[in-house]
């Protein structure tokens, strides 16, 4: 098992490297045979090697901003998905660049018929690529290495993916540690959620030592440290976590950003968001729009716009979060919250300066309050912009615990950068086709309270596990 995993990047680098060689030759006959011969003024050797080149590299961006190629991590639909959206993203700049050179006269249909043989191709190399991966690399037979705190919640998200992980046993951390070493060789994997520092550091040593592959469910202040840079100013290693966010030119260029497109898709979604307005209208004659408060940087207080998706006086009660059926939801609702639409009307808020496309959601002020009740790092969310779309949008779901919610954004918030903003942005756009994304909070999840004190006994873990 251990000499396979040597050849695992080579497998997946010789999967890309088949579908950019093939999609390559496609390009290269489509333009050579369609495209170049209908110019007036026809490209010849060195730009024809261009075109193919610019071709190739737009594709490898754009696949790879949707994680097109992660073999063996993305199930056969969802990398299917992810190489859909590069192509059209592909084929759709390239056939803007063939216009602006051609000055408007050639046919879309020659790139059209590409773009379907590609998908086409896309699909089956999906589905052998994934069948191969899962062949030469079955699921490892792992341990889970389980604190104090809940670990069920984990060992049922890790047990949904039987194609990559077989937890077949766990141990709890209150065991004797010699106990646990031996239960950590008997597997080909370990899985350490929330155990005592002391206990952590010593198993992460031997799992290094004895080369066992190793899962870490991290604490808050695991994820501060890895926005750390190396200081090597001596003879004795530090990490520096300068907790000073983005500079300022970089916070310049994202208010640019968001400047820029917030007005572009402001102009571009007037139809849709008109549509939008007109049915929540004709539904049940209520308000269209809904404003709520919310907290963006330092704790500031502002309206956040939404189109209203509930019944009218939906929390005459008081606020709550939605459930998974919620039935507050009006069937309009249901359906604008599926595709994001809305969500359209935070543009404004985004042209507005209170929020930014990525950062955390914007919280609630009682809701906030009542998360940092068991929570008081909640708070650290509030050290960047509230954002449309980020780490918790694009790698949770909706009913994702507001512990994990807030890992996810720590995670932003540590390695937030342009390049970050550009990767998160376009995969919301992936997600928009990801139906369980918009889940609301099933029963079966902990929430705030639960989920800080809520212990799974290793019967329980168990019984989850079989």
């Amino acid at each position: 098992m251990k000499k396979k995993e040597q050849f695992k990047r080579l497998l997946k680098f010789f999967a890309a490297f088949v579908i950019i060689a093939v999609f390559a030759f496609s390009f290269f006959q489509l333009w050579c045979q369609r495209y170049n011969e209908d110019m007036k003024e026809r490209f010849y050797y060195y730009g024809n090697v261009l075109m193919v080149m610019v071709y190739v590299i737009v594709y490898a961006f754009s696949a790879n901003s949707f994680s097109a190629f992660r073999i063996g991590y993305y199930k056969v639909l969802s990398l299917f998905g992810s190489q859909s959206l590069g192509i059209l993203m592909t084929n759709f700049i390239t056939f803007i660049e063939i216009s602006l050179i051609s000055h408007g006269r050639l046919s879309p249909v020659p790139i059209l018929k590409l773009t379907a043989f590609e998908l086409i191709f896309a699909a089956v190399w999906s589905f052998f690529f994934t069948r191969l991966y899962s062949d030469l690399y079955p699921p490892r037979r792992m341990l889970i290495v389980y604190g104090n705190s809940s670990a069920g919640t984990l060992v049922k998200k890790m047990c949904s993916r039987v194609d990559k992980y077989i937890i077949d046993e766990s141990i709890s951390c209150d065991e004797d540690i010699e106990k646990i070493k031996e239960s950590i060789l008997a597997h080909e994997a370990v899985v350490i959620s929330d155990i005592p520092s002391q206990m952590k550091n010593q198993l992460m040593k031997f799992t290094f030592e004895n080369d066992i592959r190793t899962y870490i469910n991290p604490k808050l202040s695991d994820i501060l440290v890895r926005g750390a840079d190396e200081c090597n100013l001596f003879d004795t290693p530090l990490l520096l976590c300068r907790n000073d966010g983005i500079s300022a030119d970089q916070a310049f260029i994202k208010r640019c950003v968001d400047i820029i497109f917030s007005l572009v898709l402001i102009i571009i979604s007037s139809p849709l968001m008109g549509l939008t307005a007109l049915a929540v209208k004709l539904y049940d004659r209520g308000p269209v729009l809904y404003k709520q408060k919310r907290l963006t940087i330092d704790a500031r207080p502002f309206y956040v716009y939404k189109f209203r998706s509930m019944i009218v006086n939906a929390e005459k009660h008081g606020a709550q979060l939605a459930d998974k059926h919620d039935d507050r939801i009006t069937p309009v609702g249901r359906f604008i919250r599926k595709i994001r639409f809305d969500e359209l009307p935070q543009l404004f808020n985004i042209l507005k300066g209170d929020m930014s496309f990525v950062g955390p959601r914007p919280e609630r002020p009682e809701l906030a309050e009542e998360y940092e009740q068991s929570m008081p790092e909640f708070r650290f969310r509030l050290k960047v912009k509230a954002g449309l779309t980020g780490y918790a949008q694009v790698m949770g779901k909706y009913n994702t615990t507001p512990y994990d919610k807030l890992k996810l954004d720590l995670m932003y918030i540590e390695r937030q950068s342009l390049r970050l903003d550009l990767k998160l942005m376009l995969m919301t756009v992936k997600i928009i086709f990801v139906p369980d994304a918009t889940e609301g909070v099933d029963g079966e999840m902990v929430t705030t309270k639960r989920e800080k004190h809520d212990a799974h006994s290793n019967e329980e873990i168990e019984n989850i596990i079989q």
